[in-house]
C-alpha cells in the first residue's frame, strides 16, 4: 500500500495534461525583432520533419522577398490561399477550411499576430490557428516578442513604437513548444544593411528608428524573460505532473487595482508584466460605491479593461463599499495577496479637512504586511480637459438657482413676522430640494449659494458679504456644514433610490420573463415570447436561431423580421457550433452587424441568441450585458423544457398509436380467423367429400360459407368506414329513406343470420321518411342491432321504435339483457370497447361498431346516445339516434 505522505501528483497538473491530449500541439518560434530567421528556423525544422517521414502543409509562409526564406520554401507543399474581397481588391489570405478539410499532421501558419481581413471569420490569425488546435491538427507557427499583449506599452516605451498587432497572452499557454530564434544585435543590424532583411530604403528608415543596438538589446532579453517564463511553467507542470517533490515556497499573489478613468488598460497591463515576472496569479479588482453609477464613457472604459484583464490571464472581480481602501484591504488578505499595484491619481486642486488623499495614498497609509507598487502616469499622457456638464444637466444646476431664489425672495417678506435664525431653515429646504430631485452636485452647488444670499440679503450690514460679528461668522459656518452634509446625504440617498429601482426593475423583469416562459406549451411559442421580451429590455432587433436539419432556421425574431446577411448567419453557425460568442463586438466575426450568444444547458446546444448592434450605437454596458446573459439561459432553459415536453407529448401518441395498433391487429386477426376457419372447413368439405354428400349437406355448406363471407364483409366495412371517417373523407350521398322499411330489412337481415331473440317494432302508421344516405344509415343502424343480438341474450327481446319530432326523426333500439357495466357505459362510442361477459360493442368483434354508429350518425348532423335503462326492462340497454331534419331537400 501507497503510504500516506508519498507524493502525489497535482490533479489541477493531471487535468491540464488531459486536456492537452484531445487537441494539437503548438510550436511557437519566437524572436526579437524582424529579421532575426524564425520563419526560416521554422521551415528548417520542418524540412527535417518531413524527411522522417512527416506530412507537412505549408498553409501560409510571408518570405517578404528573403531568397534564402523562398529557397526554403521549395519543395514543401503549399496551400493556395484564399481570395477575399476588400476594398474593391482582392487579399490573399490563409484558407482556414481548406486546412480543416486537409488535415494534415503538421500545419505551417506563418504570422501568429496577423489581423485578417475584414469578412473573415476571425479578426487574428492565432483564432483560426485555435481552431486547428482543436481539430486535432498540428501547427507551428511564428511571432515576434512585441506583438505579446501584456508587453504592448514596454514595446513602446523602448522603441517609441505602437504595435497594433497583438496576441493575448492567454493564447501563449496553448503553446506545448516555444523555440527561440535569436541573433546578436550587431549581427542584425548588418543584415539590415544588406538587405536581407528590408529593402533599401525601409531598411535605412528601420535603422534610424526601430533596429537600433538598445532597442534591439531590451527587445532580445524580453523575448529570454518570455521563454524563461514559458520553460518554468513546463518544468512546474511537469513535476506536479509527475509527482516530483519540490521546494514549493509560498508565491506572490498580485492585485491590479483599476478605476473608469483613462489609465486602466495600461495599469493592467503593467499588472500583467509585473505578474508575470514574478511568476504569480493575479487579480483585477474594481470596487464600486453603492448607489452611484458612473456616465457612459466610464461604464465602457472600465469594462474594457476588465476584458483586457481576463484576456490576460487576470482573475477578474466586481466589488462594491462605500470605503474603497478598506474593501481592497479586505480582499487582499481575503486572497493572501503580497503585492497591490494601484495607480497614482492626480491630486485634487481641493483637499477636504481629515481627507486621505488620493486612492493610493489611502491604501499605502493602511496597508501593513503588503507591498504597494504605484503606477506613475506617463509624461506623454495628456491631461483631462475639463468639459461642461452634458445639455441635460444644466436642469439641476438651474433648479438649484433657481430653489435658491424663490428662499431669498419668500425670506425676504418672512423677516418681519419672524427671527433671522428661523429664515435660515428656508435656505435648508431650498439645498434639500435640488438634493432629492437632481442628486449632489445641484445640491452643493445650492448649499454655497444659500451660504452666500443668506449673508448678503439677512446678515447685518445687508447686501455685503461683510460680517460684523463673530458669532454671525461661527453661524454662518455652522448652517454651511450642515447644508452641505444635508446635500451629500440626501443625494446619495437618491442615487441608492435609483440604483435600487433599477435592480429592482431587472429582478422583476427576470421574474416576469421566467414565469411568462414557463408557462407556454411548445418551443415556438417560448421563441415568440423571447424574442419580444428580450427586445423590450435591451431595445434592440433580436433574432433566434434554432437548428433545422443542417442549418439553423430562425425561429422567431423582434421585430417581425426573417432576413439575416451571409456574415451575420456565419457568425451564428460558429456561435452554435463553438458554444462561443460570436460577432460584432467579438473578436470572431466581428464585421457581423449581430452579436450571438449560443443557448445551451449544459452539453445540450438549443440554438442562438442574436443581438443587433447598428453602425453608431455605442456597446451594450455591463448591467445591459448581465441582463442579457440571464435572459438567455433562462430562454435556453424554458426552450428545452419545451422541446422534451413535446418529445414526451410524441412519445405518448407514438406509444398510444402503437398499442391500438397492435389492439386493432390482435382483434382483426383473432375475429377473422373464425369466419375464415369456418369458410375454409366448409370449402374443403365440398370439395373433399362432394361425391358423399346429399343435396340438403351442400346446400347447408354453401349457406355457412355465404354467411360467414356477409360476416368478413362486415368487418371490412366497418373497417373502411372507420378508416374514412377519421380521415374526414366519408362520402354521404343523400336521398330519401323509409326508416320502417330500414328497420324492417335489418330485423329480416339478422334472423336470417340466425338470431333467436324477440323482436318488436313501434312504427307509426304513415311512413317515416329521413333524408339520408341509405347505405350509410343501414351500417350504422344495424351496429346497434348488432350489438344487441350479440350480448342481449338468447331468449332476450329486443324493441325498435321511430318516431317523428318537430326537429327530425328519432329511432330508439332497446334491449332487456343484462346491459351494458357502469364502467363501460361512459367508453362505449370509442373505438376498441370490448368487455368479456357483456360488451359494449356489436360491430362483429373489432370494438368499432359503436364508434362507426357514432361516426355516420354525426356526419349525418345527428346525434346518438346510450340512455340509461328503463322501458325494456330493469337492465338493457337503450340507443336513442336522431336525425335531423333537411328543409332544403328535395320531396
Amino acid at each position: 500500500m501507497m503510504s500516506d505522505d508519498a507524493p502525489r501528483a497535482s490533479p489541477d497538473a493531471l487535468l491540464g495534461q488531459a486536456e492537452r491530449e484531445g487537441r494539437g500541439k503548438l510550436r511557437l518560434f519566437l524572436g526579437a525583432a524582424p529579421g532575426v530567421g524564425k520563419t526560416y528556423a521554422m521551415l528548417q525544422a520542418a524540412r527535417a520533419a518531413k524527411a522522417g517521414g512527416r506530412e507537412v502543409l505549408v498553409g501560409i509562409v510571408e518570405t517578404h522577398g528573403r531568397a534564402e526564406t523562398e529557397a526554403m520554401v521549395a519543395g514543401h507543399d503549399l496551400m493556395p490561399r484564399r481570395l477575399v474581397p476588400y476594398k474593391g481588391r482582392l487579399v490573399p489570405e490563409f484558407d482556414l477550411d481548406a486546412a480543416l478539410a486537409r488535415r494534415p499532421s503538421l500545419l505551417l501558419v506563418d504570422e501568429y499576430a496577423h489581423s485578417n481581413v475584414e469578412g473573415s471569420r476571425h479578426a487574428k490569425r492565432w483564432q483560426d490557428v485555435a481552431e486547428c488546435l482543436r481539430a486535432g491538427i498540428d501547427v507551428w507557427t511564428t511571432m515576434n516578442v512585441q506583438h505579446v499583449e501584456s508587453l504592448n506599452d514596454v514595446v513602446q516605451r523602448i522603441t517609441g513604437v505602437r504595435v497594433r498587432e497583438t496576441v493575448p497572452d492567454t493564447t501563449l499557454e496553448l503553446a506545448d513548444e516555444i523555440v527561440l530564434v535569436d541573433l546578436p544585435s550587431d549581427e542584425l543590424i548588418r543584415r539590415l544593411a544588406e538587405g536581407k532583411v528590408y529593402i533599401e530604403d525601409t531598411a535605412t528608415r528601420a535603422t534610424q528608428n526601430f533596429f537600433k543596438p538598445s532597442n534591439l538589446t531590451a527587445l532580445r532579453e524580453l523575448a529570454l524573460r518570455q521563454v524563461a517564463a514559458q520553460v518554468d511553467s513546463d518544468l512546474v507542470e511537469r513535476m506536479q505532473g509527475g509527482a516530483i517533490e519540490g521546494p514549493w515556497a509560498a508565491g506572490e499573489r498580485l492585485l491590479v487595482c483599476i478605476g473608469p478613468d483613462a489609465q486602466a488598460e495600461r495599469l493592467v497591463r503593467e499588472g500583467k508584466r509585473v505578474a508575470e515576472l514574478l511568476d504569480a496569479p493575479w487579480f483585477a479588482v474594481t470596487v464600486e460605491r453603492p448607489g452611484v453609477t458612473p456616465d457612459a464613457g466610464a461604464a465602457s472604459r472600465l469594462d474594457a479593461a476588465l476584458q483586457l484583464a481576463k484576456s490576460l490571464g487576470a482573475e477578474t472581480h466586481s466589488l462594491v463599499a462605500n470605503d474603497l481602501p478598506a474593501e481592497i484591504l479586505r480582499f487582499s488578505r481575503f486572497e493572501n495577496v503580497t503585492r497591490i499595484v494601484v495607480g497614482k491619481a492626480r491630486p485634487r486642486r481641493v483637499k477636504w479637512p481629515f481627507s486621505e488623499g488620493t486612492l493610493a495614498d489611502a491604501i499605502v497609509r493602511r496597508a501593513s504586511g503588503v507591498s504597494v507598487l504605484v503606477l506613475t502616469e506617463s509624461d506623454a499622457a495628456p491631461a483631462r480637459p475639463w468639459r461642461w456638464p452634458e445639455p441635460g444637466r444644466w436642469t439641476g444646476y438651474v433648479a438649484a438657482l433657481a430653489s435658491v431664489g424663490l428662499a431669498s425672495a419668500v425670506g425676504s417678506e418672512l423677516v418681519r413676522f419672524v427671527s433671522l435664525p428661523n429664515i435660515s431653515m428656508l435656505y435648508l429646504l431650498a439645498v434639500l430640494a435640488p438634493a432629492l430631485l437632481y442628486g449632489v452636485w445641484p445640491a452643493i452647488l445650492a448649499s454655497f449659494l444659500s451660504f452666500a444670499a443668506y449673508n448678503f440679503f439677512f446678515i447685518e450690514p445687508t447686501f455685503t458679504f461683510t460680517i460684523a460679528r463673530p458669532h454671525e461668522l461661527l453661524a454662518l459656518a455652522i448652517f454651511l456644514i450642515i447644508a452641505v452634509t444635508i446635500s451629500a446625504v440626501a443625494g446619495q440617498a437618491r442615487e441608492q433610490m435609483h440604483a435600487s429601482a433599477r435592480r429592482t426593475r431587472a429582478a422583476r423583469r427576470l421574474y416576469e420573463f421566467t414565469r411568462t416562459l414557463s408557462g407556454l406549451p411548445d418551443a415556438d411559442a417560448v421563441a415568440d415570447a423571447a424574442a419580444s421580451e428580450i427586445h423590450a429590455a435591451i431595445g434592440r432587433a433580436v433574432t433566434i436561431l434554432r437548428p433545422e436539419g443542417a442549418d439553423l432556421a430562425i425561429a422567431s425574431a423582434w421585430p417581425p423580421d426573417d432576413r439575416l446577411d451571409v456574415p451575420a448567419r456565419t457568425a451564428a453557425r460558429w456561435a452554435h457550433e463553438h458554444g462561443e460568442t460570436a460577432g460584432a463586438g467579438t473578436q470572431t466575426l466581428p464585421s457581423s452587424g449581430w452579436t450571438f450568444l449560443p443557448l445551451a444547458v449544459q452539453e445540450s446546444r438549443i440554438g442562438v441568441l442574436g443581438i443587433e448592434r447598428p453602425p453608431q450605437a455605442d456597446p451594450l454596458d455591463a448591467e445591459s450585458r448581465a441582463l442579457l446573459s440571464a435572459l438567455g439561459e433562462q430562454t435556453a432553459v424554458a426552450l428545452q423544457r419545451a422541446t422534451l415536453s413535446t418529445e414526451v407529448r410524441s412519445a405518448r401518441t407514438a406509444a398510444e398509436t402503437e398499442r391500438v395498433r397492435n389492439i386493432l391487429l390482435a382483434s382483426i386477426s383473432h375475429d377473422f380467423r373464425t369466419p375464415l376457419a369456418s369458410i375454409l372447413g366448409s370449402a374443403t368439405t365440398l370439395i373433399e367429400y362432394r361425391e358423399r354428400l346429399d343435396d340438403a349437406a351442400r346446400d347447408d355448406l354453401l349457406a355457412q360459407v355465404r354467411d360467414e363471407a356477409r360476416h368478413l364483409d362486415q368487418m371490412v366495412r366497418n373497417l373502411l368506414s372507420m378508416t374514412r371517417l377519421e380521415a374526414g373523407a366519408l362520402e354521404i350521398a343523400r336521398d330519401w329513406v323509409d326508416i320502417g322499411e330500414m328497420l324492417n330489412r335489418l330485423v329480416d337481415q339478422a334472423v336470417r343470420r340466425g338470431a333467436t331473440q324477440r323482436f318488436a317494432l313501434d312504427l307509426p302508421g304513415e311512413p317515416l321518411l329521413a333524408f339520408a344516405d341509405s347505405t350509410l344509415l343501414d351500417q350504422a343502424v344495424g351496429n346497434v342491432i348488432g350489438n344487441a343480438v350479440k350480448h342481449a341474450g338468447a331468449e332476450a327481446s329486443i324493441r325498435l321504435g321511430a318516431m317523428k319530432e318537430a326537429d327530425g326523426v328519432t329511432i330508439e333500439i332497446a334491449d332487456d339483457g343484462p346491459g351494458i357495466p357502469e364502467p363501460l357505459r361512459a367508453h362505449v362510442f370509442e373505438k376498441f370497447t370490448r368487455h368479456r361477459s357483456s360488451a359494449a360493442d356489436g360491430g362483429d368483434s373489432a370494438g368499432l361498431g359503436l364508434a362507426i354508429t357514432r361516426g355516420i350518425v354525426e356526419a349525418h348532423g345527428g346525434t346518438v346516445e346510450l340512455l340509461p335503462p328503463g322501458g325494456a326492462g330493469p337492465q338493457g340497454a337503450r340507443f336513442l339516434i336522431r336525425l335531423p331534419s333537411q328543409p332544403e331537400a328535395k320531396a
